[in-house]
């Protein structure tokens, strides 16, 4: 692990943040199970920790690993495994809790070679408007006026100074700012969960 002379980096400096391995907690990811030693299954359907190691691409250290399977990623936390036991994943009963039954029931599929269910927390449409909302955000902060990012985000946008003030996509503009700045302050983190309805 890279250091500066006495500490050593929790991520390599001599990487390029999109290339850099991004582990997250499981009280912040709920698709990042926590894994430990359990009660032998009822079946014969079983895994311990070298099954789980057998598929690793990365081990961030003996307690975090992430897997590929059928080409996707999945994080493992493991907590007191023991090598010659079964695993057990374990759920969190919390706000989560449902996102975390839905990262096992997909862990679980490719695990075991069957088909995976979709990952419902990084949609395409959820993914095309994170993008809008740093462009736009960008584009704001370097001092680009809301008219002049419609134009570019909306290229096709037939409008006046005239009637600029009373027009949707002002609205539209300026939303995206806000919630550009509430991502940028944390609120990225949301995109690790399912989307939810507004109450």
């Amino acid at each position: 692990m890279p250091n500066n002379g006495g500490c050593d980096f929790v991520a390599d400096p001599g990487n390029s943040a999109l290339i850099q391995p991004i582990f997250w907690t499981p009280q912040i990811d709920p698709a990042t199970l926590p894994f430990t030693a359990g009660p032998s299954p009822a079946g014969d359907l079983r895994v311990r920790v070298d099954d789980l190691r057998a598929h690793a691409i990365i081990e961030h250290d003996a307690a975090l690993i992430r897997l590929a399977l059928r080409g996707e990623p999945y994080d493992i936390a493991l907590a007191d495994a023991d090598d010659s036991r079964p695993l057990g994943a374990f759920v969190m009963f919390d706000e989560l809790t449902l996102d975390r039954l839905i990262a096992i029931e997909r862990l679980w599929h490719a695990m075991f070679g069957k088909r995976v269910p979709p990952d419902l927390r990084l949609t395409p449409q959820r993914r095309h408007r994170a993008r809008l909302m740093l462009r736009v955000f960008d584009a704001r902060v370097a001092g680009a006026s809301y008219r002049k990012i419609a134009e570019q985000i909306f290229p096709n946008l037939k409008h006046d100074a005239a009637t600029w003030d009373e027009n949707t996509v002002r609205v539209t503009i300026a939303r995206l700012v806000r919630d550009g700045m509430a991502h940028i302050r944390g609120g990225y983190q949301r995109l690790l969960r399912r989307p939810r309805r507004s109450r």
